[in-house]
C-alpha cells in the first residue's frame, strides 16, 4: 500500500512563508501526477498545484505567483513553497498522487494556520 506523508505545516503570521513536503513510500511516484490541495473548514477541497513527470507545473489562479510546487525524484518527495500567506489560507493541506495506472492516493493532511 502506497503511503503519502505530509509535513511542514504549522502556525505562521500573515505575510510569512511555509514549505510543505510530501514523502511517498514508492519510487513509482515519479511515473504519476502529484498535486497539492487544501480544505478549509466548511469548504470543499480545493486544487492548488500540480507537477507531472516532465516537471511541468500548473497552479490555481488563487495561488499563482505565491506558491511553487517542486519534486525531488531521488528522495520521492514533492514540496510546496508557500509565500505571502494570508489568513484565508488557513486549512488542512493534502498531497495527492495519481499513479500511472490511474489510482489515487492521498496523504493524511497537514494543518496550516495563518494568523492576522
Amino acid at each position: 500500500q502506497v503511503q503519502l506523508v505530509e509535513s511542514g505545516g504549522g502556525l505562521v503570521q500573515a505575510g510569512g512563508s511555509l514549505r510543505l513536503s510530501c514523502s511517498a513510500s514508492t519510487s513509482n511516484f515519479i511515473l504519476g501526477t502529484m498535486d497539492w490541495y487544501r480544505q478549509a473548514p466548511g469548504k470543499q477541497r480545493e486544487f492548488l498545484a500540480r507537477i507531472i513527470r516532465s516537471h511541468s507545473t500548473n497552479y490555481a489562479d488563487s495561488v499563482k505567483g505565491r506558491f511553487t510546487i517542486s519534486r525531488d525524484n531521488a528522495k520521492n518527495t514533492v514540496s510546496l513553497q508557500m509565500n505571502s500567506l494570508k489568513p484565508e489560507y488557513t486549512a488542512i493541506y493534502y498531497c495527492h498522487w495519481r499513479s500511472d495506472y490511474g489510482v489515487d492516493y492521498w496523504g493524511q493532511g497537514t494543518q496550516v494556520t495563518v494568523s492576522i
